[in-house]
């Protein structure tokens, strides 16, 4: 019997999983919130306003052509836009059951539907994790990811004068797509000073002539920032927003290593737009959901060499492994797909596959050394600075709240705060107050809620449509 694979998103991991599931001769529903594949790095523009030329706006974008056609076009291949997996459950061994809405998010009506698949692939990515100062709850500060989405998939521009700010690699290609846009990009802000950042890169330098394509990449956001006349500066970050309605300057000062600020080295910037990203957070409710183990701190699913989690029949590829970049989330879809496609593990294309996988983890070493979040950065913080923006809890409710007897726990906290019960249900906040807590109220997982994605009352009362297994998969 042809084996039923389920893979949840299709951005880069997820199309590559797709890929290789089909390889291996599975039959596959590939699932997605949004109505076109490509994730969040390869977000499309509206059908009314297609771009001339797409590949201005993307890396790598013939590729990703190539493959999304190849997966959407494949006879065994179920595609399922505008589908929101809401929550996963088990019965018995094998891959847990995949309750999905299918509809548009803001839509009455939406159908519910049960997968019910062989094996389960999930590559649901990552969003920006920005770090809380005081002001950036006014509007025109954005989270990076937010204003280059808005640039690569509306071609709207958050502004006139826009300064980036924070952490990681990410800031250039988000100034690319604002600068591409129409933006003026006032300076991009690398917190990590330039010490920092060279010894991260340059670690074990012999791997470093794997990553030739990176550097290409790298030297061409360099030269469009230098033709534009974009100042790009290490060691300094942005520590407060202000403005009278909306963000119009940005207070930037030197950092030491740690992220403590340098006395005496704050400035002014006028602005009509902030955006900032400190990395990424991966999207682990779905992982956390069916059970699946997390590493160490549990910023990352726990695979093993085939993206195999510790749950029976569960999958895991891209940046809820490890934030490591498109290229190894599409190397970590394939060994995922071909695995859970039912692929031989000593094949070539897995053996292959895995080789330039770890070439990826490599990559996500370096990255990570070069861009740490310094714990220093508390500093920035005042009593009144707001941690939690749907429920406007602030920094010093919080620490009123674990000095409370009554209050040492982070459920009491969260209940006496309301820090994390708002629309979003911690999904910004979430790791940022556990972090602010540690060590001063026992732990919990920002990411573990029963119901992993909003459902409303109404779509929850009724029953689903239609169970969909293997067999009616098949035919």
């Amino acid at each position: 019997m042809t084996r039923h694979v389920t893979v949840v998103g299709a951005g880069p991991a997820g199309l590559a999983a797709a890929a290789g599931a089909l390889r291996a001769g599975a039959r596959v529903t590939l699932l997605d919130a949004a109505d076109n594949p490509g994730g969040q790095y390869y977000r499309m523009l509206p059908d009314a306003y297609a771009a001339a030329d797409p590949g201005r706006l993307h890396h790598g974008w013939r590729g990703f052509v190539r493959l999304r056609d190849h997966v959407l076009g494949h006879v065994r291949c179920d595609w399922w836009p505008e589908s929101t997996v809401w929550a996963l459950e088990r019965e018995g061994e094998g891959a847990p059951h995949v309750h999905v809405l299918r509809g548009e998010a803001d839509a009455m009506g939406r159908e519910r539907r049960v997968l019910r698949p062989d094996a389960l692939v999930l590559a649901p990515g990552a969003h920006d994790r920005v770090l809380p100062f005081p002001g950036w709850e006014l509007p025109g500060v954005h989270s990076a990811g937010a204003a280059q989405a808005l640039a690569k998939g509306e071609r709207v521009v958050v502004g006139d004068r826009v300064l980036i700010a924070g952490t990681g690699p990410f800031l250039l290609p988000v100034a690319a797509s604002l600068l591409e846009a129409g933006s003026a990009v006032r300076a991009v802000l690398e917190a990590n000073p330039a010490a920092t950042v060279a010894r991260g890169w340059t670690r074990r330098p012999r791997e470093l002539a794997s990553e030739a394509g990176k550097a290409a990449e790298l030297a061409g956001y360099a030269a469009l920032l230098a033709r534009h006349r974009v100042p790009y500066r290490t060691g300094r970050a942005v520590i407060e927003a202000r403005g009278d309605g909306r963000v119009e300057e940005a207070v930037t000062a030197r950092l030491r290593p740690d992220w403590s600020v340098v006395p005496g080295t704050e400035k002014a910037v006028a602005v009509d737009a902030l955006c900032v990203t400190h990395g990424f957070s991966p999207q682990l409710e779905l992982p956390v959901a069916a059970g699946c183990r997390l590493r160490g701190s549990g910023a990352s699913v726990e695979v093993d060499g085939d993206q195999h989690t510790t749950v029976p029949g569960v999958y895991a590829a891209g940046e809820i492994t490890g934030i490591a970049g498109a290229q190894a989330a599409r190397t970590e879809g394939l060994i995922a797909g071909w695995a859970a496609g039912g692929g031989a593990p000593d094949s070539p294309i897995a053996v292959s596959a895995r080789r330039r996988r770890d070439r990826g983890r490599a990559f996500a070493a370096r990255l990570a050394a070069a861009h740490p979040i310094g714990a220093a950065w508390r500093g920035w913080l005042r009593p009144g600075t707001v941690v939690c923006r749907c429920e406007d809890a602030r920094y010093g409710d919080l620490l009123d709240a674990a000095r409370d007897p009554a209050g040492a726990s982070a459920r009491a906290v969260k209940l006496g705060t309301r820090a994390g019960l708002g629309p979003c249900q911690a999904r910004v906040c979430g790791p940022t107050v556990a972090e602010l807590l540690s060590g001063a109220v026992d732990a919990a997982n920002p990411h573990h809620r029963p119901i992993a994605q909003p459902i409303r009352l109404g779509e929850l009362a009724n029953p689903p449509t239609g169970t969909t297994d293997q067999e009616e998969s098949a035919r």
